[in-house]
């Protein structure tokens, strides 16, 4: 990146020098304290002829660090240059759009972009906030930033109203009532919707996972805090931290339904489902939802831009018609970002990155939502599995719409958005042509598919199709008598020039311009003796303009009647006083001709944008087929191949998996993965508790059945030699939960608190994933917790649930419940060799029923090489232990007659003993030493009178000996 930078480093320092200038820094230092460590990155535009940005101050630095990773781009302004100065950075547009487009996605920072006040002259000491964006609001740079680059994901925003609702009606207890609104601006939709919550706000969590949202706007705290409102919000605040997403703060007067039932019939389209959006709103007895909403619609400044009047789809979100996912599910998953642990070294680190065999950017996007939304209607679960199947036994059919199509379709959607912008170009308008001229190839392609869904493939995309194509005829001729096609090859997009008397003339001139110029290319070639095209190449260059270019070998020929203009890799850049001057005629000219056919050019996108509808529909079935035909290549190309699993209804069937193996980890490199069975059976193993060494495979083991599942339910096919799934309600995770310090939440915390949440939302129908629970406190405490936890799902909750622990006495819990199964993950100890080698561990990966009977946790440590006195030390530790346990664990049990035999004869010697002292000491106190040994005396000859009754007794026997 710091090459990027180059020399003009100091060319656009020198522009930018007028920065030390004292006005400018006093105007920084008065703006509002913001920085990307408090969420926010801003950039000031310099524009001119060479346009660029700056950064200053903590943006210098965070620039600096994470854009060219290294402190030399800064510069000091002020202070005598000195560090004591206005840190400063200075970035070419390029790279300043790189920046802004991985702040607003990856680093979820919101953006501030600010532009010089009119007027000022080169001097700018005054600037104003030109743009504003976030990670859930990119309208304002949308097409600064994804003009040459696709939005690979749905920048969703949300706005959440609290509310209370009684218990039941007419009772006096309250609830939690929860109000949301969402927006989509790329795809232009607006959802709503009314739920009830608990304490822990386990539905809110799930439908922000849902609906995949950035950002989130709340309620602002009251001036104390302290209000039940405000202790909810914290709440709130501390589950949307662990889900990942922007909080934003508005008044609390924004969250008003006053106009929102007038308002949101002017966004709504006309000719959409829910033509009348308030009675859709009225009909639905949404009672909080019209308040986000309100909120929502003036955040996002909807009403303001009439480009969206009668644009915005809208519904109303069923909570319950997907299943639900926690944010622990979604890391413990890696379903869309790899664990902090796994690198960045492959795409196949996530599920995303794994399915994500899409070619469109719509694809993407939609197989992004079909992960966060896992279906629960098995019909709609077979239709998918049926297409996956068609296209996956038909390799070829795949093949050619996979490269041939999919390969060259353009991103509908933000196509669609430019249009009804009016900030298309005619290059918009060429792509969306060249799409039309691929549909009749895309239709006779899917035609010729063989297989069993033909019926479903006619319905779900053939239909479509043939009508859009019907729709876009008019398109594509409408084209083809506008713009010169034939311009394309030499990347112009033009109108025609018989399309217009004034377009001709500047069109003559041109071509005589053009032969001027390969004129003058054939003469240089004749003077220098070289060939044409071959070693002298006559290019138009970005920073030359039309120029020739020779290796650096053929330029040592050239004579001093030659222009010199540069040299690169890419060879000697020259030109000619004749070149020079055809040159700039035909910029010249080309310029002339895009001012005379800018009237035209806007008539013809005009034209264009009408067919907007018809292209966000095309973009949708495009976007299917994507996912579609992505899941069909994954399942054939797999090591091994996977298989279409056997799809129940929810609560009535049995979890069977042979051969299952984890997708993520079965294609990285130099993995040779041993698959295992998984099979839970309702009332007979539902509950499974798995126990092992570190790094044996529990986790993977038990990660690979949710991650199987959440396949299964998206349509896929699963990687097992064979499966049958069960559709689950929700899949639930503990794993691995870590601390925020800076929140004041422990580890400890984090799990109680994930660990709650599963415990309020799950049900019989949900999958539970639990990895090591209780570690985070004292081993006792820790293996209470994790016994009340497992025994209150296995007998109370009855969801199927693998427990993945190394608390072993937990493996009693099948003494009690008969549908809780042991598990262990397989190793081999070799207890041969020399007394440092006596016990090597091998670990098989295999899981077989049972309980592991040693723990492995010293021989891990050697693994990764601690020091040899270290590792004695623990071995000698662990013994003693062991030897303190086994005082207990290993006594022999012994039958409760032969104990209550022992405890009489005990009895019986001590009253004996007892009565014997009375009689012959009378009133001689026992601490008198010499009476005392008298007694002790008599208490020895007892025994010796007792031993023959007492070496009959084993009980007595062993306590005697352990004495």
């Amino acid at each position: 990146m710091s090459q990027m930078y180059g020399k003009e480093k100091d060319d656009e320092h020198d522009a930018v020098d007028h920065s030390t200038d004292p006005g400018f820094i006093s105007f920084f230092s008065k703006l509002p304290s913001k920085s990307p460590e408090t969420g926010t990155l801003r950039l000031f535009e310099r524009t001119g002829a060479d346009p660029f940005y700056a950064a200053y101050g903590p943006d210098a630095l965070f620039v600096a660090q994470h854009t060219f990773h290294t402190n030399s781009v800064i510069k000091y302004l002020g202070a005598g240059g000195r560090s004591g100065g206005l840190p400063s950075v200075i970035l070419k547009v390029s790279v300043a759009q790189m920046l802004l487009r991985e702040a607003l996605t990856s680093k979820q920072l919101r953006v501030e972009i600010w532009v010089p006040e009119p007027g000022q002259g080169k001097k700018c000491t005054k600037f104003r906030l030109d743009k504003e964006a976030s990670p859930g609001n990119l309208q304002a740079v949308e097409d600064l930033l994804f003009v040459n680059s696709d939005l690979l994901s749905a920048p969703v925003v949300m706005a959440i109203r609290m509310g209370t609702a009684p218990l039941a009606p007419g009772a006096g207890n309250k609830v939690k009532a929860i109000g949301i609104a969402f927006a989509d601006t790329n795809a232009r939709e607006l959802g709503v919707a009314d739920y009830v919550d608990n304490d822990l706000f386990s539905n809110t969590e799930s439908l922000v996972i849902q609906l995949s949202v950035k950002e989130i706007l709340l309620q602002s705290e009251t001036a104390s805090g302290t209000s039940d409102r405000d202790l909810d919000l914290k709440k709130l605040r501390a589950v949307l931290d662990r889900c990942g997403v922007v909080i934003t703060e508005r008044k609390s007067s924004e969250f008003s339904a006053r106009n929102i039932a007038d308002d949101l019939p002017r966004l709504i389209k006309t000719d959409s489902s829910s033509t009348n959006a308030r009675d859709v709103m009225a009909q639905s007895s949404l009672s909080i939802a019209p308040s986000a909403l309100s909120a929502l619609v003036s955040y996002l400044s909807l009403l303001s831009d009439p480009t969206n009047h009668g644009t915005y789809l809208f519904r109303i979100h069923d909570l319950s018609q997907y299943l639900k996912l926690d944010a622990s599910a979604l890391r413990a998953l890696n379903l869309v970002e790899a664990t902090p642990n796994a690198g960045t070294q492959s795409r196949n680190t996530t599920l995303l990155g794994l399915l994500n065999k899409c070619k469109t950017a719509q694809g993407t996007r939609l197989l992004g939502t079909w992960l966060k939304q896992p279906l629960i209607n098995l019909h709609e679960i077979v239709k998918r599995q049926n297409l996956v199947e068609t296209f996956t036994d038909d390799p070829n059919s795949r093949r050619t719409l996979q490269d041939d199509y999919m390969k060259f379709m353009p991103d509908m959607h933000r196509l669609s958005k430019r249009f009804q912008k009016s900030v298309a170009s005619l290059e918009d308008v060429v792509r969306v042509y060249q799409v039309v001229l691929k549909l009749p190839g895309l239709i006779e392609a899917l035609e010729a598919v063989e297989g069993n869904a033909t019926t479903l493939i006619q319905e779900q995309y053939l239909s479509h199709l043939k009508e859009y194509e019907g729709s876009l005829s008019k398109y594509s001729e409408m084209v083809e008598q506008t713009i010169d096609l034939d311009e394309l090859d030499n990347h112009r997009y033009v109108i025609k020039p018989d399309y217009d008397p004034r377009l001709q003339e500047v069109s003559k001139r041109l071509a005589e311009a053009r032969d001027g110029l390969d004129k003058e290319h054939r003469k240089v070639g004749r003077d220098l003796d070289l060939e044409l095209d071959k070693k002298l190449h006559l290019e138009n260059s970005q920073m030359y303009g039309y120029c020739f270019r020779l290796t650096k070998n053929d330029a040592k020929g050239l004579t001093k009647t030659y222009i010199d203009l540069g040299t690169n890799k890419g060879g000697v850049f020259f030109t000619t006083k004749t070149l020079k001057q055809l040159a700039e005629d035909f910029k010249e000219l080309s310029q002339n001709y895009l001012r005379t056919q800018s009237g035209l050019v806007k008539e013809v996108v005009n034209i264009a944008s009408t067919y907007t509808p018809v292209l966000e529909s095309l973009g949708n079935v495009i976007a299917h087929l994507d996912v579609i035909l992505s899941f069909s290549h994954v399942a054939a190309n797999a090591p091994e191949a996977y298989v279409k699993p056997l799809i129940l209804e929810r609560g009535s069937g049995d979890l069977v998996l042979k051969g299952a193996r984890h997708p993520c980890l079965e294609v990285q490199d130099d993995v040779t993965f041993i698959p295992n069975d998984v099979e839970m059976i309702k009332g007979k193993s539902e509950f499974q508790i798995i126990t092992g060494p570190n790094m044996g495979g529990k986790s993977t083991y038990i990660r690979q059945v949710g991650v199987i599942a959440l396949m299964a339910q998206i349509g896929s096919f699963v990687p097992c030699s064979k499966a049958q799934v069960p559709i689950f309600d929700s899949i639930l995770c503990r794993v691995g939960a870590g601390d925020s310090q800076l929140k004041g939440v422990s580890t400890f915390m984090a799990e109680m608190l994930e660990t709650a949440a599963i415990l309020r939302s799950a049900s019989k129908d949900s999958l539970i994933i639990i990895d090591e629970l209780g570690r985070g406190t004292s081993t006792y405490d820790g293996f209470g917790i994790a016994w009340a936890i497992s025994e209150h799902i296995a007998s109370h909750i009855h969801a199927f649930c693998l427990f993945a622990t190394h608390f072993h006495e937990l493996t009693a819990l099948d003494q009690q419940l008969p549908h809780v199964t042991n598990l262990h993950v397989v190793a081999h100890v070799n207890k041969t060799g020399s007394a440092s080698q006596n016990r090597d561990i091998t670990l098989l990966y295999k899981v077989e029923p049972g309980i592991s009977d040693q723990s492995f946790g010293i021989h891990v440590a050697e693994l990764a090489n601690f020091p040899e006195n270290v590792v004695k030390l623990a071995k000698h530790k662990a013994e003693e232990l062991e030897d303190f346990g086994d005082a207990r664990k290993d006594a022999p049990q012994f039958a409760d007659e032969t104990v209550g035999q022992g405890v009489q004869l005990i009895e019986e010697l001590f009253k004996v003993w007892g009565g014997q002292d009375q009689e012959s000491d009378g009133d001689v106190t026992m601490e008198d030493d010499a009476t005392a040994e008298a007694q002790l005396t008599e208490l020895r000859q007892l025994v010796e009178q007792f031993r023959p009754r007492i070496e009959e007794n084993p009980w007595l026997q062993h306590i005697l000996a352990s004495l």
